[in-house]
């Protein structure tokens, strides 16, 4: 077998890029202040784009800038000047797919690495050589092919592939949907998308202003615009057999704790693929990590060839097992960590702590004192105490509440 993919991750602030990394991930995504898909993501400014790109080169990881929105025609400056005060930042690559941003940055940066980003829908290799002519290293392929397609581009195109394999799908074609500008004046292609397919709809009759009437595919509701989310763990060793170079988990704005969860099962379940790949196959505690997150019900999109999109969950809502309570910041030779409160949790409650390289224990919550070493009847978010946790317990490590074991 050549290489492995990389497995990439996506990081909405620096908090999450740093547990991207910790938690497995050789190459972490990110969005700028400017110029992204992401724009309610917190983001990054220049000072941490520049602590990211120390972290990443300290690590040999390689970090990515979004510049992938279709730019107005005033924009341009803006842009440009925006590329010159990242050109000294020495990024691993930026992800594009406006030509005229292509153009712009090759102009202003041109020892930069370029990727297409999934928003130009690629869908086959003579489009992939057109933007290789242009310049791009590495392409993300339209999420509406399927594997056979996938295989026949990598067999007629040397540039470097890249596939989403989990998270959120959009109804839209390669994500260019117009219901956010049309509704809300916010454009879904400007990073500002306010999701109008996940919305409860109902029907008024023209001559009837005021008047509603329930739209309902079944008992629970109507959610006919809603897409389940990808899940491609299982097809796992046929991405890596068709050559596919980098593995991309969608999520910049999804939580620290989706970020830790999601990237440790990939990197577990990617590592053993290479281990050996003639006995791997999908363990079931990786699948129910991935439960524990928020999610939708998981699909494998298009990847199989079916004609039927998955465009109807069994419901419009999200599923999540686990609550992410804390995180450990230090541990004492004697056991006792230090843990910041995320949600709140109480003395004598069963938690799991999860940890890279999918490390986990279970363990009741005893005594858990303020810094003062008062003991405490409840741990609120952002509280800084201590408590004791289970052995091998690590500064970066997270605690989670089962939600089915919630009084």
């Amino acid at each position: 077998m050549t290489s492995p993919p990389e497995l990439l991750a996506p990081a909405g602030n620096l908090e999450k890029l740093e547990t991207a990394l910790l938690y497995g991930a050789d190459a972490v995504y990110v969005g700028g202040e400017q110029f992204g898909l992401r724009a309610q993501a917190d983001n990054f400014t220049l000072e941490q784009l520049a602590r990211a790109r120390d972290l990443t080169r300290r690590l040999n990881r390689r970090l990515y800038l979004t510049l992938n929105a279709y730019l107005a025609p005033g924009e341009m400056d803006a842009c440009a000047d925006y590329v010159e005060r990242l050109r000294d930042l020495e990024l691993d690559a930026y992800i594009v797919a406006d030509p005229g941003v292509l153009a712009l940055v090759r102009a202003i940066d041109p020892e930069r690495e370029l990727h297409l980003s999934t928003q130009a829908n690629t869908t086959n290799a003579e489009a992939i050589r057109f933007w290789a002519a242009a310049g791009v290293k590495r392409v993300n392929l339209a999420r509406e092919l399927s594997l056979e397609e996938i295989r026949a581009v990598r067999k007629t195109t040397e540039a470097e592939l890249e596939v989403f394999v989990h998270g959120a799908m959009c109804v839209a074609y390669s994500g260019r949907c117009l219901l956010s500008a049309a509704l809300t004046g916010r454009g879904a292609n400007r990073g500002l998308c306010t999701q109008p397919c996940r919305w409860s709809y109902a029907l008024m009759e023209k001559t009837r202003p005021g008047r509603y009437f329930s739209l309902e595919q079944d008992e629970r509701g109507s959610y006919l615009l809603n897409s389940r989310d990808l899940c491609l763990l299982d097809q796992l060793p046929l991405l890596v057999e068709a050559g596919i170079d980098s593995l991309k988990i969608e999520g910049r704005m999804k939580s620290r704790y989706y970020v830790a969860a999601v990237t440790r099962v990939y990197r577990e379940a990617l590592d053993r693929y290479v281990e050996n790949p003639h006995v791997w196959r999908p363990l079931a505690d990786w699948r129910r990590e991935l439960e524990s997150v928020s999610h939708r019900p998981y699909g494998t999109g298009f990847f199989l060839g079916r004609d039927e999109p998955q465009l109807q969950p069994e419901d419009g809502g999200y599923i999540r097992h686990c609550d992410f309570v804390g995180e450990v910041v230090e541990v004492e030779k004697d056991g006792r960590g230090e843990v910041v409160g995320r949600n709140r949790f109480f003395p004598g409650e069963v938690l799991e702590l999860i940890g890279p390289g999918m490390r986990q224990a279970r363990f009741e919550v005893r005594k858990p004192a303020a810094g003062d070493g008062s003991s405490l009847s409840v741990v609120q978010p952002n509280a800084r105490v201590w408590l004791p946790l289970p052995p091998g317990a690590r500064a970066g490590d997270l605690l989670r509440r089962n939600r089915s074991e919630e009084a």
